[in-house]
């Protein structure tokens, strides 16, 4: 029986496959590295003056088939360092030679490769003993994309070759089928589609949101307001420029800068950063009163937008952008405090959710960085009290090392959607260091100063990638609460546009919002119309309808209509509205 081996390894050993293939095939490309992620792998190769492109893929793919039936084994060696650049060197490979480079300049003496057939490549492991432990119709190359080398701007644009790779052909299958799902529900076809939002060359990762967009981002901005916020919060706005001063109390400016964006005042000579993340500011409105423990906890919070220097390779629509808007507070609290506090936002994490049909899949808590702020003992009260929150909730969580945000560790939930894909959208974040910083107390009830711990929380995290997530969810068929138009009208003949705007004015009178299509268009273009928006009730006026005491009522995905009173349709949508759905 052979050793069970990892999707992870089968995915490593894939990309030195892929290398291989890409050498036989072109033996004067350059290899740089290609490492296992998610779903399968990559390998970024500098191919010179040769071009390849999407149709060369199946060349490779069929490459790599033929290497996988081969029974190879994967036999690793060694080699000291400095033989390890002259072979790079002597081979051309500038990249290999340079990785060398780098390891020897960190201590290292001897660089290990793996060597499968006739192909010898530089690397750590493991990988399978034996291509025969890779069945070959499990995996798939699927798209190239450029990639700069070590991902600096500066240095060349290498060509990445992505693979899909999972244990069996099923699984295989089974995430093409989810990906091709996806593709139909992607939220920026959608977007255009209804008209939601645009994306402008002139304003690189920064959304416009038209009219129905608008609409559905105050939709989820009033239940922001209403659940997520709730009682006990209070709502502040701070300024979307700060001084650098600040950004340097708070530690963002030598941790976080490379992610902001930054102005220089020649007037008042002074660099200004643009708010990336509201908690200093929040620091500030809590440092101007002196606070009580019985003032505690206190809880600001702030929905402004927000401005982030994500590199430009890696926006993508409304789920990664630079500007945001995030359902965000902090809440400023004794020690005491912490544990009611979380749970608490444990608690409304899993009510919200269930309103979008959302469920969650995992939590993570990730722990103390590399780079972090205070002391490492107060990290681990930290990370022990958020612990303690997520058993108090009876939620399993897994440990993230080291992915802690640099002030604190946090706790990060994610979802699946309505096709199994998972989503990082809700984090709490428990920080003792920037109180600290900010010198923030209170007085205690024995007249002594404390500082305060202060819970960073963001539950629908992103409006914007919210927004992105639940269009995507849906299919763009929103629940009636959240749709942008919840009834259309559409007149069969101008003399009945009249009886149009009439029911319109009535439907909108009590909140439900409602658009006439009165265009000199034929009755069965509009339906499409209608029907291609995905909105959840159509309402087609001619004579008959118009001299009606009933509505004929078709509803999303239905073919025929019903007969409803007015009174009735009124009762049902708002019905709707008032419990979300």
């Amino acid at each position: 029986m052979k050793n069970e081996v990892s999707a992870e390894v089968k995915r490593h050993s894939l990309s030195h496959l892929l290398a291989s293939a890409v050498k036989e095939l072109w033996p004067n490309a350059k290899l740089a590295i290609g490492p296992a992620i998610e779903n399968g792998f990559y390998y970024d190769i500098d191919f010179g003056d040769e071009k390849i492109s999407d149709a060369n893929l199946k060349e490779i793919e069929k490459k790599m088939n033929y290497l996988v039936k081969q029974n190879l084994k994967f036999e690793r060696s060694e080699q000291s360092v400095d033989d390890g650049i002259k072979q790079a060197q002597a081979e051309g490979e500038i990249y290999k030679a340079e990785l060398i480079t780098d390891l020897k300049a960190k201590g290292e003496t001897v660089v290990s490769y793996y060597t499968v057939g006739k192909f010898n490549d530089l690397c750590r492991g493991p990988h399978v003993e034996n291509t025969n432990q890779i069945k070959p119709a499990s995996f798939k190359l699927e798209k190239l994309a450029g990639a700069y080398w070590r991902g600096d701007e500066k240095n060349k644009m290498l060509t990445r070759i992505y693979g899909l790779a999972f244990d069996t052909k099923d699984e295989l299958d089974a995430y093409l089928k989810m990906m091709a799902e996806a593709e139909k529900r992607d939220h920026r076809k959608i977007g255009k589609e209804q008209d939601l939002f645009m994306m402008h060359e002139w304003a690189p990762g920064i959304p416009f949101l038209l009219p129905h967009g608008m609409t559905f981002f105050l939709e989820l901005l009033k239940f922001t307001r209403e659940h997520s916020y709730g009682e006990g919060y209070r709502e502040v706005r701070t300024p979307q420029l700060l001084n650098a001063e600040l950004w340097k109390t708070s530690g963002h400016w030598e941790l976080y800068q490379e992610d902001m964006f930054i102005l220089h005042h020649s007037d008042d000579e002074c660099d200004l950063g643009i708010k990336p993340m509201n908690c200093p500011a929040h620091m500030l409105v809590f440092k101007r009163d002196i606070h009580s423990y019985r003032d505690l906890p206190l809880r600001l919070a702030e929905t402004t937008t927000l401005y982030r220097n994500e590199k430009s390779g890696t926006l993508h629509g409304l789920t990664r952008v630079r500007s945001l808007s995030q359902d965000d507070s902090h809440i400023f609290a004794r020690p005491d405090q912490i544990l009611d506090e979380i749970s608490t936002l444990l608690k409304k994490i899993k009510s919200i959710y269930q309103i979008f049909n959302l469920n969650i899949d995992e939590i993570h808590l990730s722990t103390r960085p590399e780079k972090f702020l205070g002391e490492k003992a107060v990290w681990d009260k930290a990370e022990d009290n958020l612990k303690a929150a997520l058993a108090n909730a009876e939620l399993d969580y897994k440990i993230n090392e080291g992915d802690g945000a640099f002030y604190g560790p946090k706790i990060d939930v994610k979802v699946k959607d309505a096709i199994g894909r998972q989503w990082q959208l809700a984090t709490i974040q428990l920080d003792f260091q920037l109180p600290g910083r900010f010198e923030l107390s209170y007085t205690d009830s024995d007249g002594s100063k404390k500082t305060p711990v202060v819970i960073h929380r963001a539950l629908l995290g992103s409006l914007e990638r919210f927004m992105g997530v639940i269009i995507e969810h849906y299919s763009g068929a929103f629940p009636v609460w959240l749709s942008p138009v919840q009834v259309k009208i559409i007149s069969v003949a101008e003399n009945h546009i009249p009886a149009c705007l009439k029911l319109a004015a009535d439907l909108k009178k009590v909140g439900i919002r409602t658009e006439i299509d009165d265009a000199n268009e034929t009755v069965g273009n509009k339906i499409r119309k209608a029907v291609n928006t995905k909105v959840p009730y159509m309402l087609v006026i001619g004579d008959k309808e118009a001299n009606s005491p009933t509505l004929a009522v078709r509803d999303r995905g239905a073919m025929e209509t019903r007969d409803i009173s007015k009174d009735d349709f009124i009762a049902e949508i708002t019905d709707k509205i008032k419990n979300y759905r």
